[in-house]
């Protein structure tokens, strides 16, 4: 069981590889690039490969009693064995490959922990900007930039206009709906995992989700967003838990800068 001590021990290493990752996705992004489709539809890039072999190697020389389950792994992987792993690492090597495509610089690397069914730590990375966060329940939240490493907390107590993340990807009738709710919002559109960041970082202060995500598109981002003070809970308010079903799609979510929204009555 990797107990705290052991993360910050690993997490400078964690941290270079998420580095590492992003560089292999820049060197393709910076040239042109062929889109293939994957069983479920989803795009698929060169970027997203070289990024996961970079990940998936330096986690395992790093930690060698400790599997790597990638979303571009997880079909060599039956879920009757990833199950009886009691401890992980959940990585979706290029989170936001449709932004990846669009070119609009908002997509992640995204590694996380996973302990027990718990995200324990998490690693975002942002290829385009350099900048890099990461978190662990219990012991803080932080981002690193060119200008250094500074603690983040969320916007606590949240207050009117409150700021709606919303999918650049992925809006829908359910999302638009529950805004009007809310009353007085501002919705900004942010993608792939940015939206965490931003959350924990107080820059906004609700990211709901009907819709399909899968455990590597969440990992990491509780993992910040709770070192940070907020929340990621399913519609019966409970946290997240991971790779404890035949499944690996999420259900509905909501994230939450301050916990103490009343976010139920909008559901």
């Amino acid at each position: 069981m990797p107990d705290f001590v052991t993360i910050q021990a690993l997490r400078e290493d964690v941290l270079a590889i998420a580095q590492e990752a992003a560089a292999s996705i820049l060197e393709v992004y910076e040239r042109d690039f062929d889109v293939t489709r994957k069983d479920d539809a989803s795009p698929l890039t060169d970027a997203d490969l070289a990024a996961h072999h970079r990940i998936v190697a330096g986690l395992s020389r790093l930690t060698p009693d400790i599997p790597v389950l990638s979303e571009e792994s997880t079909h060599a992987v039956p879920a009757e064995i990833r199950r009886r792993w009691p401890c992980l690492w959940l990585v979706d090597p290029l989170d936001g490959t449709r932004e990846f495509v669009k070119r609009n610089g908002e997509f992640t690397v995204n590694i996380a922990l996973i302990d027990h069914g718990v995200s324990v730590f998490g690693v975002i990375q942002a290829p385009v900007t350099g900048v890099l966060w990461h978190g662990a329940p219990g012991h803080g939240a932080f981002r690193r930039d060119a200008s250094g490493e500074n603690a983040i907390r969320v916007r606590r107590p949240a207050h009117a206009p409150l700021r709606v993340a919303a999918s650049r990807s992925h809006r829908d009738p359910r999302t638009e709906a529950l805004m009007v709710r809310m009353g007085a919002v501002e919705p900004v559109g942010l993608g792939s995992s940015l939206k965490f960041c931003r959350l924990a970082e107080g820059g906004m202060d609700v990211y709901p989700r009907f819709g399909p995500t899968s455990e590597w598109d969440t990992g990491a981002g509780q993992a910040i967003l709770e070192g940070a003070g907020g929340a990621l809970l399913d519609p019966r308010g409970r946290p997240f838990r991971y790779n404890q079903r035949d499944t690996l799609l999420n259900g509905d979510f909501v994230a939450l800068g301050d916990p103490a929204l009343p976010w139920r009555d909008w559901l």
